[in-house]
């Protein structure tokens, strides 16, 4: 499964480093020494150097070693082949396309409340992130993604539980 990682920036130097927008939890695992990155244009890359410099990550990449090479570079997606099964460490954390799918419904205490919908994206901002939810009736829900309201998840049945404040799941004015 390709994931999209980053986004390879400027040349920073002469000697082929570029500047890297991460898009992802784990840069130190993903642009790791020997990493093969995939370009949106077909580019098959691999990282030689990876290094953190005032905040910003900074990578070399095979056969690019000079700043005119690394700029053919510049604003290329880059991905990884990550494995359908593989999951983060941390079990508290999930990656977005195991979350996609997921059924969403009401805790009801013993039982199930209701099915709210279907899990169509995970939207990150820079306040907290929040789980797109599409309702049967072609509706749109955002549910914050925290504990609170969002107390299980089960990536592997494909069904989070949650326990929305009241007016949440309200329609809007709007809809």
């Amino acid at each position: 499964m390709l994931v999209v990682v980053g986004r390879i920036g400027r040349p920073h130097g002469v000697k082929g480093a570029a500047t890297i927008e991460v898009r992802t939890d784990e840069p130190d695992k993903r642009f790791a020494v020997g990493a093969r990155l995939l370009t949106d244009s077909g580019l098959d890359l691999t990282v030689a150097s990876a290094t953190w410099h005032s905040g910003r990550l900074l990578a070399t990449f095979k056969g690019y070693d000079d700043r005119t090479a690394v700029e053919q570079l510049r604003n290329a997606l880059v991905s990884v082949d990550r494995p359908a099964d593989e999951r983060p460490e941390d079990p508290e954390e999930f990656y977005d396309s195991d979350l996609e799918g997921c059924e969403v419904v009401i805790d009801g205490g013993d039982s199930d409340g209701g099915v709210i919908g279907v899990v169509r994206e995970v939207s990150h901002l820079p306040g907290q992130d929040l789980l797109v939810v599409a309702t049967p009736d072609e509706r749109e829900v955002l549910i914050p993604f925290v504990s609170a309201f969002v107390p299980q998840i089960d990536v592997s049945a494909k069904r989070i539980v949650i326990t929305p404040p009241e007016g949440l799941l309200e329609p809007g004015d709007d809809d």
